[in-house]
């Protein structure tokens, strides 16, 4: 059973950047497509970035393009959410999910595409 987990959350200032991380609990995620979703107090979830099973293909919600940058490390249990020049309006608590193994979504930034969710982790981006 996949399991995920998010850290790498905290305060910074705007401008400054995180890297988030959501590691697989003893398994590979290169079968799974994972995506980076985000939620501000008041909000819908929305999804921030995605990367397929196998790792070929990226993508990247408007908002974030130039600034975050998704990837995973070579032992594929781990994806990273790199955050640069981060602006208050990217506050929230940023979750991980995997969709079902080795499909792939018509939408890979819709949260409904994804069936295995971490607990989240929160970010906050102020002066």
């Amino acid at each position: 059973q996949l399991q995920l987990v998010e850290s790498g959350g905290g305060l910074v200032q705007p401008g400054g950047s995180l890297r988030l991380s959501c590691t697989a609990s003893g398994l590979s995620l290169d079968y799974w497509p994972i995506g980076w979703f985000r939620q501000a107090p008041g909000k819908e979830r929305e999804g921030v970035s995605s990367i397929s099973s196998g790792g070929w293909s990226t993508e990247y919600a408007d908002a974030v393009k130039g600034r975050f940058t998704i990837s995973r490390d070579s032992a594929k249990t781990t994806v990273y959410l790199q955050m640069n020049s981060l602006k208050p309006e990217d506050t929230g608590v940023y979750y991980c999910a995997a969709a079902p193994r080795n499909f792939v979504p018509r939408n890979v930034l819709h949260p409904n595409e994804y069936e295995i969710w971490g607990q989240g982790t929160q970010v906050t981006v102020s002066s």
